[in-house]
């Protein structure tokens, strides 16, 4: 897991935690995963919970990066805009280029974040086909969705927000989508709360086990089989 470094979009080659297959040809590819979400509150809870999740995807074997708190202090989307920043350049080309999303906003007065939803207002800008192998918006790409909050009503109602923004994306929410009650749970120290860590593990795994079987879709399709 990395934090995406500032202006630059790739995917380290070298010195990184890949796995020791890596450049083998018969290997099974390793999923691109983007993490973001979080609050610009320093340790808050909901980017503990996006660190843990993304450490989940980690561990199923995908290269992850991550987009956190102030990593998504953007403009406000204005769609008839011709010129966009740098960091909103940035998250576009991680999202386009990821083969999975980790999702996790704060609930806010009963719902999303003003700093998540204006994040993925700017997704926007990938209506129409990016690439060969990518639709629209969030097309064929999994997202684990995750909430905070301080009480089950708003982490739930966030949630269900969340969920419903990914299906507008054309994403595909993973089954598995979690929440965390913040005045109930401390993420500061995951070793007292195993269960909430594995709820988010599997989050983060979800996400990848979906990227794989499109890959290997992707593949079939590529060299004229079938699934």
């Amino acid at each position: 897991m990395r934090e995406a470094a500032p202006g630059n979009s790739q995917v380290p080659t070298a010195d990184d935690d890949r796995d020791p297959s890596y450049g083998d040809p018969g290997r099974v590819a390793r999923p691109s995963v983007l993490a973001l979400g979080g609050s610009t509150r320093a340790q808050s809870t909901s980017e503990a919970a996006l660190r843990i999740a993304a450490e989940g995807a980690t561990q199923a074997g995908a290269d992850v990066q991550v987009l956190a708190g102030r990593d998504l202090m953007l403009p406000i989307y204005d769609p008839d805009a011709t010129d966009r920043s740098p960091e909103a350049l940035r998250l576009l080309a991680l999202v386009r280029d990821a083969d999975g999303l980790i999702v996790v906003s704060p609930g806010y007065h009963g719902g999303l974040s003003g700093l998540l939803k204006n994040a993925l207002d700017y997704l926007e800008d990938l209506r129409g086909a990016t690439s060969p192998d990518r639709g629209s918006y969030l097309d064929g790409r999994a997202v684990g969705c995750i909430a905070v909050a301080h009480g089950w009503q708003a982490a739930v109602g966030t949630l269900h927000q969340l969920r419903q923004v990914v299906h507008a994306l054309r994403g595909w929410p993973t089954p598995f989508g979690a929440v965390v009650n913040s005045s109930e749970v401390r993420l500061d120290e995951p070793a007292a709360v195993p269960a909430s860590v594995e709820q988010l593990h599997l989050v983060g795994r979800q996400v990848v086990e979906f990227a794989h079987m499109r890959m290997s879709y992707a593949a079939s399709q590529a060299t004229g089989g079938s699934s």
